[in-house]
């Protein structure tokens, strides 16, 4: 059974012959009661503090599980990131390695067509200097060939002079428009003629 300060103060002992000095007892009991009220005003503010303690502990565990989700949160977004960066990095990578391998293989097919082109301009050209080559000594040997008949190196020198003294012609003017004669110009054989053929 709890037992209060009031329930000291308040108790009353039964009387005795030669009992315990009663002044002194209710003096005993008297700081008895103070003494366990002081301690029932402990025990309350220590209780007081515990539950505040308690209460205190429990936000604390609350805001560190809640820590430990904001973490674990943030902990598995950077990963998402990092790996994202990653995945991102090397599709870069890959993409960089595509377009370089088609420029390489584009710039080698150029290369090689180039090579294709020079080598049949080449041809075309040993094939041009050839055929006129052999043109050139055709025709030589043809002229070489040819019996041509010797200029008398008089008829040259009479040619010559021929040319040099010949005076240039003048043109004739241009003929004039003749008058067609008048009946009474005619003469007589004109008529005659006009007669016969009706002119």
């Amino acid at each position: 059974m709890e037992i209060t300060p009031i329930d000291i103060q308040q108790y009353q002992f039964k009387n005795r012959f030669m009992g315990y000095d009663k002044a002194g007892v209710d003096q005993f009991l008297e700081k008895v009661a103070e003494e366990l009220e002081n301690l029932h005003r402990e025990n309350q503010e220590l209780k007081e503090t515990l539950a505040r303690t308690r209460q205190t502990l429990e936000d604390m565990r609350q805001t560190e599980s809640t820590l430990k989700e904001a973490l674990l949160t943030t902990q598995q977004v950077t990963d998402d990131l990092k790996e994202n960066a990653r995945k991102g990095a090397e599709l870069i990578l890959e993409d960089a390695r595509l377009k370089a391998g088609n420029i390489v293989r584009q710039a080698e097919e150029r290369r090689v067509e180039l090579v294709n082109q020079i080598q049949e301009i080449n041809r075309q050209k040993l094939v041009f200097e050839t055929t006129l080559e052999s043109l050139i000594t055709r025709h030589q040997r043809m002229l070489a060939e040819t019996d041509w008949p010797e200029i008398p190196e008089a008829l040259i020198v009479v040619e010559e002079h021929q040319a040099e003294e010949t005076p240039v012609e003048e043109e004739d003017p241009p003929p004039s428009e003749e008058k067609s004669p008048t009946p009474e110009e005619e003469s007589d054989a004109a008529k005659e003629f006009r007669r016969e053929w009706d002119v």
